[in-house]
Protein backbone atom coordinates (compact mmCIF):
# COMPACT_ATOMS: atom_id res chain seq x y z
CA UNK A 1 0.00 0.00 0.00
CA UNK A 2 2.97 2.39 0.77
CA UNK A 3 4.53 1.46 -2.49
CA UNK A 4 1.89 2.42 -4.16
CA UNK A 5 1.02 5.70 -2.58
CA UNK A 6 4.36 6.27 -3.17
CA UNK A 7 4.22 5.29 -6.86
CA UNK A 8 1.28 7.82 -7.53
CA UNK A 9 3.36 10.44 -5.36
CA UNK A 10 5.80 10.16 -8.20
CA UNK A 11 4.00 10.41 -11.13
CA UNK A 12 2.33 13.31 -9.49
CA UNK A 13 5.31 15.09 -8.83
CA UNK A 14 6.51 14.77 -12.36
CA UNK A 15 3.36 15.58 -14.00
CA UNK A 16 3.72 18.93 -11.85
CA UNK A 17 6.93 19.15 -12.78
CA UNK A 18 6.49 18.91 -16.51
CA UNK A 19 3.06 21.29 -16.62
CA UNK A 20 5.52 24.47 -14.36
CA UNK A 21 8.49 24.02 -17.15
CA UNK A 22 6.06 23.84 -20.08
CA UNK A 23 4.18 26.84 -18.18
CA UNK A 24 7.21 28.41 -18.24
CA UNK A 25 8.55 28.23 -21.62
CA UNK A 26 5.79 30.14 -23.33
CA UNK A 27 6.06 32.87 -20.38
CA UNK A 28 9.70 33.37 -21.09
CA UNK A 29 10.51 32.02 -24.38
CA UNK A 30 14.62 31.35 -25.48
CA UNK A 31 13.73 33.64 -28.75
CA UNK A 32 12.01 36.52 -26.60
CA UNK A 33 11.88 39.61 -28.49
CA UNK A 34 12.04 43.07 -27.15
CA UNK A 35 11.73 46.92 -28.37
CA UNK A 36 13.91 50.06 -27.95
CA UNK A 37 12.93 53.56 -28.75
CA UNK A 38 15.78 55.60 -29.17
CA UNK A 39 16.22 59.64 -30.25
CA UNK A 40 18.64 61.08 -32.75
CA UNK A 41 19.83 64.40 -33.54
CA UNK A 42 21.72 65.78 -36.65
CA UNK A 43 22.98 69.74 -36.53
CA UNK A 44 24.83 71.90 -38.62
CA UNK A 45 26.01 75.45 -38.41
CA UNK A 46 25.92 77.38 -41.93
CA UNK A 47 25.95 80.97 -43.16
CA UNK A 48 23.22 82.35 -44.98
CA UNK A 49 23.71 82.71 -48.73
CA UNK A 50 20.61 85.15 -49.50
CA UNK A 51 20.04 88.44 -48.12
CA UNK A 52 16.73 90.96 -47.86
CA UNK A 53 16.69 94.13 -47.29
CA UNK A 54 13.77 96.21 -46.89
CA UNK A 55 13.34 100.51 -46.71
CA UNK A 56 10.40 102.41 -46.81
CA UNK A 57 10.11 106.58 -47.64
CA UNK A 58 7.80 109.25 -46.96
CA UNK A 59 6.56 112.81 -48.38
CA UNK A 60 3.75 114.90 -46.99
CA UNK A 61 1.67 117.56 -49.15
CA UNK A 62 -1.14 119.37 -48.93
CA UNK A 63 -1.10 118.72 -52.37
CA UNK A 64 -1.59 115.61 -53.70
CA UNK A 65 0.18 116.60 -57.18
CA UNK A 66 2.78 117.79 -55.35
CA UNK A 67 3.51 114.86 -53.70
CA UNK A 68 3.62 113.00 -56.48
CA UNK A 69 6.36 114.75 -57.59
CA UNK A 70 8.12 114.82 -54.33
CA UNK A 71 8.39 111.38 -53.37
CA UNK A 72 9.41 110.61 -57.18
CA UNK A 73 12.33 112.80 -56.82
CA UNK A 74 13.10 110.65 -53.39
CA UNK A 75 12.68 107.66 -55.59
CA UNK A 76 15.71 108.98 -57.54
CA UNK A 77 17.85 109.88 -54.54
CA UNK A 78 17.05 106.16 -53.31
CA UNK A 79 17.93 104.87 -56.75
CA UNK A 80 20.78 106.55 -57.41
CA UNK A 81 22.37 106.07 -54.14
CA UNK A 82 21.78 102.51 -54.29
CA UNK A 83 23.54 101.69 -57.87
CA UNK A 84 26.02 103.88 -56.95
CA UNK A 85 26.96 101.58 -54.46
CA UNK A 86 26.98 98.82 -56.46
CA UNK A 87 24.00 97.12 -56.55
CA UNK A 88 22.09 96.31 -59.79
CA UNK A 89 18.58 96.87 -61.13
CA UNK A 90 18.21 93.37 -61.07
CA UNK A 91 18.32 93.70 -57.16
CA UNK A 92 16.53 97.03 -56.86
CA UNK A 93 12.55 96.60 -56.16
CA UNK A 94 10.08 99.28 -55.62
CA UNK A 95 7.00 98.55 -54.61
CA UNK A 96 3.90 100.74 -55.40
CA UNK A 97 3.08 104.17 -54.03
CA UNK A 98 0.71 104.27 -51.17
CA UNK A 99 -1.68 107.24 -50.41
CA UNK A 100 -3.00 107.97 -46.83
CA UNK A 101 -5.06 111.40 -46.24
CA UNK A 102 -3.97 113.04 -43.27
CA UNK A 103 -7.40 114.35 -40.32
CA UNK A 104 -7.30 116.12 -37.72
CA UNK A 105 -9.69 114.91 -35.03
CA UNK A 106 -12.20 117.86 -33.38
CA UNK A 107 -13.18 118.10 -30.35
CA UNK A 108 -15.45 120.39 -28.53
CA UNK A 109 -14.84 122.52 -25.40
CA UNK A 110 -16.74 119.29 -23.16
CA UNK A 111 -13.70 116.91 -24.64
CA UNK A 112 -16.68 115.42 -27.64
CA UNK A 113 -15.83 114.54 -31.08
CA UNK A 114 -17.41 117.40 -33.44
CA UNK A 115 -15.27 115.98 -36.62
CA UNK A 116 -12.16 115.72 -38.85
CA UNK A 117 -9.93 118.52 -40.50
CA UNK A 118 -7.95 117.35 -43.69
CA UNK A 119 -4.30 118.31 -42.97
CA UNK A 120 -3.05 116.49 -46.46
CA UNK A 121 -1.98 113.38 -47.80
CA UNK A 122 1.09 111.17 -46.98
CA UNK A 123 2.95 109.26 -49.57
CA UNK A 124 4.84 106.34 -48.91
CA UNK A 125 6.78 103.61 -50.94
CA UNK A 126 8.64 100.89 -50.16
CA UNK A 127 12.04 99.49 -51.81
CA UNK A 128 13.41 95.64 -51.52
CA UNK A 129 17.07 94.57 -52.24
CA UNK A 130 17.80 90.83 -52.47
CA UNK A 131 20.88 89.94 -53.37
CA UNK A 132 23.23 86.51 -52.95
CA UNK A 133 26.07 89.04 -52.02
CA UNK A 134 25.58 89.28 -48.80
CA UNK A 135 28.70 91.82 -47.98
CA UNK A 136 27.65 94.27 -50.32
CA UNK A 137 23.87 94.46 -48.92
CA UNK A 138 24.97 94.48 -45.56
CA UNK A 139 27.18 97.63 -46.28
CA UNK A 140 25.27 99.61 -48.17
CA UNK A 141 22.84 99.30 -45.06
CA UNK A 142 24.56 100.52 -42.91
CA UNK A 143 25.32 103.97 -45.59
CA UNK A 144 21.66 104.58 -45.34
CA UNK A 145 22.30 108.28 -43.90
CA UNK A 146 23.71 109.41 -47.15
CA UNK A 147 20.41 109.50 -48.20
CA UNK A 148 18.76 111.01 -45.01
CA UNK A 149 21.27 113.44 -45.37
CA UNK A 150 19.69 114.10 -48.77
CA UNK A 151 16.26 114.68 -47.57
CA UNK A 152 15.03 111.99 -48.14
CA UNK A 153 12.65 110.78 -45.00
CA UNK A 154 13.76 107.33 -45.18
CA UNK A 155 13.33 103.98 -42.31
CA UNK A 156 15.21 101.04 -42.60
CA UNK A 157 14.13 97.68 -41.45
CA UNK A 158 16.60 94.96 -40.43
CA UNK A 159 18.26 92.71 -42.94
CA UNK A 160 16.35 88.78 -43.36
CA UNK A 161 18.98 85.80 -44.07
CA UNK A 162 17.87 82.63 -46.12
CA UNK A 163 19.59 80.22 -47.45
CA UNK A 164 19.14 78.55 -50.80
CA UNK A 165 20.38 75.53 -50.20
CA UNK A 166 18.01 74.11 -47.59
CA UNK A 167 16.32 70.85 -49.13
CA UNK A 168 19.41 69.62 -49.07
CA UNK A 169 20.90 70.35 -45.81
CA UNK A 170 17.35 68.76 -44.37
CA UNK A 171 18.28 65.54 -46.21
CA UNK A 172 21.63 65.72 -44.56
CA UNK A 173 20.41 66.67 -40.98
CA UNK A 174 17.85 63.55 -41.38
CA UNK A 175 21.09 61.26 -42.28
CA UNK A 176 22.86 62.46 -39.08
CA UNK A 177 19.80 62.12 -37.28
CA UNK A 178 19.32 58.80 -38.09
CA UNK A 179 22.79 57.68 -37.66
CA UNK A 180 22.79 59.16 -34.37
CA UNK A 181 19.63 56.98 -33.45
CA UNK A 182 20.96 53.69 -34.77
CA UNK A 183 24.35 54.01 -32.78
CA UNK A 184 22.66 55.23 -29.37
CA UNK A 185 20.29 51.31 -30.07
CA UNK A 186 23.11 49.53 -30.57
CA UNK A 187 25.15 50.77 -27.34
CA UNK A 188 21.78 50.19 -25.82
CA UNK A 189 21.54 46.21 -26.97
CA UNK A 190 25.02 45.90 -26.75
CA UNK A 191 25.29 46.83 -23.19
CA UNK A 192 22.08 44.91 -22.15
CA UNK A 193 23.56 41.41 -23.94
CA UNK A 194 21.24 41.60 -26.60
CA UNK A 195 21.47 42.14 -30.60
CA UNK A 196 19.97 45.04 -32.49
CA UNK A 197 16.93 43.81 -34.53
CA UNK A 198 14.61 45.39 -36.97
CA UNK A 199 13.85 49.33 -37.38
CA UNK A 200 9.87 48.72 -36.71
CA UNK A 201 9.26 52.70 -36.85
CA UNK A 202 10.92 56.27 -38.11
CA UNK A 203 9.34 59.32 -36.93
CA UNK A 204 11.22 62.33 -38.21
CA UNK A 205 10.86 65.88 -35.66
CA UNK A 206 10.82 69.37 -36.93
CA UNK A 207 13.40 71.35 -38.58
CA UNK A 208 14.88 74.03 -36.13
CA UNK A 209 16.88 76.79 -37.23
CA UNK A 210 18.02 79.41 -34.63
CA UNK A 211 20.85 81.91 -34.85
CA UNK A 212 24.17 80.89 -33.22
CA UNK A 213 24.94 81.12 -30.09
CA UNK A 214 21.61 82.95 -29.68
CA UNK A 215 19.53 80.80 -26.87
CA UNK A 216 16.77 81.00 -29.17
CA UNK A 217 13.76 78.58 -27.53
CA UNK A 218 12.58 75.75 -30.18
CA UNK A 219 9.25 75.28 -30.78
CA UNK A 220 6.70 72.44 -31.34
CA UNK A 221 5.95 73.83 -35.30
CA UNK A 222 9.35 74.70 -35.54
CA UNK A 223 12.07 77.96 -35.37
CA UNK A 224 13.18 79.93 -38.48
CA UNK A 225 15.59 82.11 -37.29
CA UNK A 226 16.09 85.15 -40.35
CA UNK A 227 17.64 87.77 -38.04
CA UNK A 228 20.96 85.89 -37.92
CA UNK A 229 23.50 85.84 -41.04
CA UNK A 230 24.69 82.56 -39.51
CA UNK A 231 22.95 80.03 -38.04
CA UNK A 232 22.42 76.54 -36.77
CA UNK A 233 19.94 73.72 -38.02
CA UNK A 234 19.15 70.47 -36.50
CA UNK A 235 16.22 67.99 -36.62
CA UNK A 236 15.37 64.93 -34.49
CA UNK A 237 14.77 61.33 -35.18
CA UNK A 238 13.03 58.86 -33.35
CA UNK A 239 13.29 55.42 -34.40
CA UNK A 240 12.16 52.12 -32.61
CA UNK A 241 13.83 48.74 -33.56
CA UNK A 242 13.65 45.06 -31.80
CA UNK A 243 16.18 43.95 -29.19
CA UNK A 244 16.54 40.24 -29.71
CA UNK A 245 18.41 38.06 -26.86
Amino acid sequence: MKQTSALIFSIALILATVILSYTYLNRYPKDHTGYVEVKGMGQTNFDSDLIVWEGKFTKENSNLKDAYSQINKDKSIVQNFLVSKGLTDAEIIFGAVRTNEINKTLYSNEGKIIGDEFLGYELSQQVMIESNDVDKVEKVSRLITEVLNSGVRFYSFEPRYYFSGLSNLKIDLISKATEDARIRAEKIAMNSGAELGDLISADMGVLQIVGQNSGESYSWGGTFNTSSRKKTASITMDLEYKIEN
